[in-house]
This record gives structure tokens, C-alpha cells and sequence, in this order.
């Protein structure tokens, strides 16, 4: 993929099919180092779906047999001296407790360092295509912070209005873009 921004969205995606109703994306930036976590709170993985998931054409979908994001996003870290984690609990094995984490490091001063990309668009992506589930999204710097917690629109808009509706979208695109402006 030609920006991380895409495979935020790839893997986020991943989260969402797996159930979760809350998904976690944390951006840290400290001097050359970027590092991009995942976290959701979905079905989970067993051990061997874990190991599995981080090789290239593995895919539990039906529509297609090749799988490429986690093998990509770990390819692309490792280029640039840094590395992945994933970690899962299975439902099955931990029925309070279950979701996954994916973590990747990257040094952005490497000559093959993937650029960030449009996170606000897929991050506003997201939300439109999934205005039921939840979504945190934190961009630290050492300028500041970028923040969205969907949760917190939740409780100011109600029941009655969708975050996937027009209006909304557009009110955190411009929310977000004001805050990058602001803080990086």
C-alpha cells in the first residue's frame, strides 16, 4: 500500500468483521519513530490463527483466497528497521476478555519509510461505513495531540442522529483536520 493511512483502514476493517464494537487507533510519534496500534475488543484469534494471519495469501474469507494486510503492514515496518506484535484471545478461550492488538514500529527517517498518508479520511471512512460500532482514534506528537472518541458524539447527538449521516462526517472531517492543524 502506498500510505499507512491504507492499511489503518485494512486492518480497522478487519476489526469491525470480527465484531468488535470498540476499536482503538493510537499514532505515536517520538523523534524518527512512528508506531501504529490497533486494538479491538472482537472475536479474537486462537494461537494458530494468530500465527497464521501473519503470512502472506492467509485470509479467512470466502470471496477470495489471498490475505495480504498484516504480512504487508509487518513487511513495511520491518524495511524500515522497526517491527509488528499481534495478540489475541480468542472468545472461546477468554469469553470476558477477548479481542486483538496489532502493533507496528517504523522509522520514518529510513529510506523505505511509508508515508503516513490521509488519516483523516480514513478515519472519517470508517465512521461512515460503520456508524454502529466505536472508534477512538489518538495521534500523539510532540506537538500534541489528534483526538476522536465516537463514544463521546454518541452522548451529544443521541439515538436520533447517525454518525454515518452527512452532516456528521463532514463535522469530524473538518474536527480532525482543525485539530491537525492545530497540533502538528
Amino acid at each position: 500500500m502506498k500510505e499507512l493511512s491504507l492499511n489503518i483502514l485494512d486492518i480497522t476493517e478487519n476489526s469491525v468483521k470480527a465484531g468488535a464494537s470498540l476499536t482503538e487507533i493510537l499514532l505515536c510519534e517520538e523523534n524518527d519513530k512512528l508506531t501504529i496500534t490497533i486494538k479491538d475488543n472482537g472475536c479474537g484469534m486462537d494461537e494458530e490463527t494468530v500465527q497464521a494471519a501473519q503470512q502472506p495469501f492467509y485470509t479467512t474469507r470466502t470471496t477470495r483466497s489471498v490475505g495480504m494486510g498484516i504480512p504487508l503492514f509487518k513487511m513495511q515496518a520491518e524495511q524500515t528497521g522497526g517491527s509488528l506484535s499481534l495478540a489475541s484471545k480468542s472468545e472461546k478461550e477468554f469469553p470476558d476478555e477477548h479481542g486483538t492488538v496489532i502493533s507496528a514500529s517504523f522509522y520514518k527517517n529510513h529510506i523505505d519509510y511509508t508515508p503516513l498518508g490521509d488519516v483523516v479520511a480514513s478515519i472519517t471512512t470508517l465512521v461512515q461505513g460503520h456508524p454502529d460500532t466505536d472508534f477512538v482514534f489518538s495521534h500523539k506528537t510532540e506537538k500534541g495531540e489528534v483526538l476522536l472518541d465516537t463514544r463521546q458524539l454518541r452522548e451529544v447527538l443521541g439515538d436520533d442522529v447517525s454518525l454515518g449521516s452527512f452532516e456528521v462526517i463532514k463535522w469530524i472531517e473538518e474536527y480532525l483536520k482543525e485539530q491537525y492543524s492545530e497540533n502538528h
